[in-house]
């Protein structure tokens, strides 16, 4: 069990610090493991989605980092906003950690960062975030039972994987030092994670669930990655969308697609000075019969020089 200790800066709010229980006893039925096995498939998709990957390996646009925090926000907001109602419901009670899980602030004050103090007005919930959103909220009204699963799958998530993003997301984006940006990985009141994660699971198999009830909180959470996963899908096709590659001069070029005004060259370097976007001028011009039977005998002579070579 956690003993609570005082706050090294001596303020009133205590913070939770947990003894790590050594052997304890695992069963195959412990709500915990079947969680863990019963998600492993989906957990592995998860984590093999483009979006993933991408953000693994540092190629993660700022832009869709803010779209991805924006997402997180309405999802943690529904989250706690149904664990706050269920913190007194015997069903989900042992599970509920506001002082040490809870993300809204931390969000906030990310969103805040990159939006500026005007944030809630600029960012909007998407569509495959609000199906996700949509059924927190019914599972935190009709069956608060099944909240242990999202609940899990978050947070669980936040303190093992997400501790690995934060550092990508840093480095990558070039974000401070000091952490602006990147609370929503930061969980001040946890002095280790490892021994919250195991307390976690302990209460989880303490709840009085029947072999029924666990069944449904598994596919429950397979659910949740799956919401999860449409989330990432839409934050992949939004990236794709984003035209602005830095080429080996550090200037974006345009991919030659939509709107020549949101050529991020001509939005940013031109300005009104130029006369458009270079990617459109390259097609014009090689669109005059003149150039094109220029290029043509260019392409003949370096065929057969290397024709000759060959032979």
């Amino acid at each position: 069990m956690p003993s609570a200790l005082e706050s090294p800066e001596g303020g009133e709010e205590d913070i939770l610090r947990y003894e790590e229980t050594e052997g304890d006893p695992v069963s195959p039925m412990d709500l915990s493991e079947l969680l863990k096995e019963g998600t492993k498939e989906s957990h592995d998709r998860a984590e093999n989605t483009q979006f993933v990957k991408d953000f693994l390996k540092g190629r993660i646009k700022k832009e869709l980092f803010k779209l991805a925090t924006v997402a997180l926000h309405f999802t943690y907001s529904a989250l706690e906003e149904e664990m706050d109602r269920n913190k007194d419901n015997l069903v989900f009670a042992p599970l509920y950690f506001p002082v040490e899980l809870h993300r809204r602030e931390a969000l906030a004050k990310d969103l805040k960062y990159f939006y500026g103090e005007d944030w809630k007005e600029k960012i909007q919930c998407s569509e495959a975030t609000q199906q996700y959103v949509d059924r927190i909220h019914h599972v935190g009204q009709h069956e608060p039972e099944l909240l242990v699963a999202h609940a899990y799958t978050r947070y669980m998530g936040d303190l093992s994987g997400g501790q690995v993003l934060k550092k990508v997301a840093q480095r990558a984006l070039k974000l401070p030092s000091t952490g602006e940006g990147i609370q929503f990985y930061v969980f001040d009141n946890i002095s280790n994670a490892q021994q919250f994660k195991q307390l976690y699971r302990a209460r989880m198999n303490a709840l009085d669930f029947d072999k029924d009830t666990k069944e449904r909180i598994v596919e429950e959470a397979n659910k949740a990655f799956r919401f999860n996963m449409q989330v990432f899908d839409e934050l992949d096709k939004i990236g794709r969308s984003l035209a602005e590659e830095a080429q080996d001069g550090g200037f974006p070029v345009h991919d030659g697609k939509g709107d020549i005004r949101k050529c991020p060259y001509y939005a940013d370097k031109l300005g009104t000075a130029g006369p458009g976007c270079p990617f459109h001028a390259a097609v014009g011009l090689a669109r005059q019969p003149l150039v094109q039977l220029v290029l043509a005998a260019c392409v003949a002579v370096a065929a057969g020089a290397a024709a000759w070579y060959i032979l």
